[in-house]
């Protein structure tokens, strides 16, 4: 007889961004805020305290050559996935925004309504991963920094 093994509990612990210039990219998390941590993988890996998943920084030719994917060609645009930055009002949508310009970003899409009673907008990071500053109608950030959904 066969004994069934336990589903695993499901989790999202890390979300790891391939980038080009690991100094660069360091450099524009840094200035974002967000906290560094375990410092001392150096330039190998750069570890950051979300309040949730952890953020990862790893040069890209080594995160595709880990996952068995090819280095080239690299997608200039869009990947089929986008960060989210959930704010708590549609005026801390816009600053964030204005935060992440000044620190480097590329804006994407300027602060608007959305369709579902929303309003949020897009930057790119240096690497161009699309990051969407949010504030919607069910998703509350608390002061755990933790997004809350309604049931």
């Amino acid at each position: 007889m066969s004994q069934e093994l336990a589903a695993p509990v499901p989790r999202l612990t890390v979300i790891t961004l391939g980038v080009s210039d690991i100094r660069a990219s360091i450099a524009f998390y840094d200035a974002l805020g967000f906290a560094r941590r375990l410092k001392a993988t150096g330039e190998a890996v750069a570890f950051y305290d979300t309040g949730g998943p952890v953020l990862a920084l790893f040069h890209w030719d080594k995160l595709a050559a880990d996952a068995k994917l090819p280095d080239n060609p690299r997608p200039a645009t869009f990947r089929g996935m986008a960060l989210a930055w959930n704010c708590a009002t549609r005026d801390e949508v816009d600053a964030v925004l204005a935060f992440a310009v000044g620190k480097g970003a590329a804006l994407l899409k300027a602060g608007h309504e959305t369709d579902y009673g929303g309003y949020s907008g897009y930057f790119a990071d240096p690497d161009s991963h699309p990051w969407e500053v949010v504030v919607a109608p069910g998703i509350e950030v608390g002061e755990d920094r933790r997004v809350h959904l309604a049931e």
